[in-house]
């Protein structure tokens, strides 16, 4: 059995597509162009390829993208000027504080501060507690770019035994809350360092979600022949960028598996634009 590729950056490049044609629609009834600010504190070699990449994601489907950058030594009073600055622009819909983000900044503190009808990566406590109670503002990033990935495969989700590995409050588990909900139906296990016997656990799972930053560490024992494995991993090695799967062994095992990259970094990026254009028709309709 040789599994079937699920390709995230084909998915990716058909939501954009359909996306542009919302924000063109959105544009001409509202006379507003929707618009992404994003701060960036330094110069991580990781943040500054991301931002960038966010900003050409955005110009292709048409929505204005803004960079706002302060130097590593900034203060945190610094970020909470400009973050109070973009919570009051009516032109900005969407803020986003690139993470990770220097050690005298509290990245918590920094994150409640932001205006939660903007935080578009879905962080703010608000927006978490709308997200567990079934009425989400937004769908956090990445967990919606798996979901996406499930749903528009035609991968069956209500009754399948889900494992998510990694108990992250940006993957594990918000994307546990997600795929509970009434209406979507899976039976999910969150895994972590001290899950006993976790094979035995991921052998058992349907779809096995790996989302933990450790390199390879998933193997073709680990998975349940004809599994739907989505891997969640970027993890940068000498052999260049590899997922938390053992891709080789396990694509021999599993029914489909996501690659990386191509898999579902391209969908992380693109749900931030349909929360960008969600928070734009908020804002100018006036519903919360």
């Amino acid at each position: 059995m040789t599994a079937a590729i699920l390709d995230g950056k084909a998915l990716a490049s058909q939501i954009r597509k359909e996306l542009t044609e919302e924000v063109v629609d959105f544009i001409q009834n509202n006379g507003v162009m929707p618009a992404l600010a994003a701060v960036l504190v330094g110069s991580d070699p990781a943040s500054e390829v991301y931002v960038r990449s966010k900003r050409r994601d955005c110009e292709q489907v048409g929505i204005t993208s803004q960079l706002h950058r302060l130097p590593e030594d900034a203060s945190q009073d610094d970020l909470l000027d400009v973050i109070a600055s973009l919570n009051t622009d009516e032109e900005v819909h969407g803020i986003l504080v690139q993470l990770p983000l220097p050690s005298q900044i509290d990245t918590e503190y920094v994150l409640e501060v932001i205006n939660p009808l903007k935080d578009v990566d879905a962080f703010h406590p608000e927006n978490v507690g709308r997200l567990v109670q079934g009425r989400p503002r937004f769908l956090p990033c990445t967990p919606h770019g798996v979901v996406q990935i499930l749903q528009r495969h035609d991968l069956p989700i209500a009754g399948q035994h889900v494992v998510i590995v990694g108990r992250s409050d940006i993957v594990g588990k918000p994307l546990s809350i997600m795929l509970a909900q009434r209406g979507v139906d899976a039976t999910v296990t969150l895994c972590h360092s001290r899950t006993a016997d976790l094979p035995a656990v991921t052998r058992s799972a349907d779809i096995l979600v790996v989302a933990i930053g450790r390199a390879n560490f998933i193997t073709a024992e680990m998975v349940k022949p004809g599994a739907v494995v989505i891997d969640v991993g970027i993890n940068r090695t000498d052999a260049g960028l590899v997922g938390d799967v053992d891709y080789e062994s396990v694509a021999q095992v599993a029914g489909h598996i996501t690659p990386v990259p191509g898999g579902v970094g391209p969908l992380t990026r693109t749900m931030l634009l349909v929360n960008t254009l969600e928070a734009a028709r908020r804002q100018e309709t006036g519903v919360c």
